[in-house]
């Protein structure tokens, strides 16, 4: 009993899996049912893939995409004692762990995990963050609002608002707009 008490309270710290790209939810999802099968939950406690949110924009229309920002690694809090190692080794997408030390796979250290967490939430919370690289010059045609079809050149690009500053003839003058990142498109 007192035996079973020690292993209870094992120190869990957070390590790197590789798994194959593109796979990574699979293999979260692989990892977890093993463990829930196996029984194992007091030493693995989560399963993470760091994502962050990004829209796109296609064919003129808002796209919401999760893309893991650490393409091929999943993190795992979990203490690593007995057959656990090996259990996770062996599920089907997993190449092993990341900084393996003579088959002891080395944990993240703290400064590194609150790195990767604060990220995690940050982008979260933050709304996704929008991802069209505009380019001063570019020329682009407005799909919104009163000057919906008018087609103008980037003078500024503000990134921290998501704005554009476009140059739209209008009547013949050359007339500077304030646009966001969704109201125009490509030409």
């Amino acid at each position: 009993m007192a035996e079973q008490t020690k292993q209870s309270e094992q120190v869990k710290k957070w390590y790197v899996v590789r798994a194959i790209s593109g796979k990574e939810k699979k293999v979260k999802q692989y990892i977890e049912s093993e463990i829930n099968r196996l029984g194992m939950k007091e030493y693995v406690s989560q399963v993470l893939i760091p994502t962050e949110k990004i829209i796109q924009i296609r064919n003129g229309k808002k796209v919401n995409k999760e893309r893991s920002f650490f393409p091929g690694y999943i993190l795992v809090e979990a203490a690593l004692i007995g057959e656990i190692p090996h259990v996770i080794k062996n599920i089907t997408g997993v190449i092993g762990f990341l900084g393996d030390k003579g088959g002891v796979p080395v944990p993240l250290r703290m400064s590194e995990v609150n790195r990767i967490l604060g990220k995690v939430d940050e982008l979260a919370e933050s709304d996704a963050e929008v991802n069209i690289p505009f380019v001063v010059g570019e020329s682009v045609k407005v799909i919104n609002g009163p000057f919906n079809t008018f087609t103008g050149t980037i003078e500024e690009i503000n990134e921290e608002k998501k704005k554009l500053k476009v140059m739209v003839k209008i009547f013949g003058r050359k007339t500077p707009l304030e646009l966001g990142y969704m109201e125009v498109e490509r030409e």
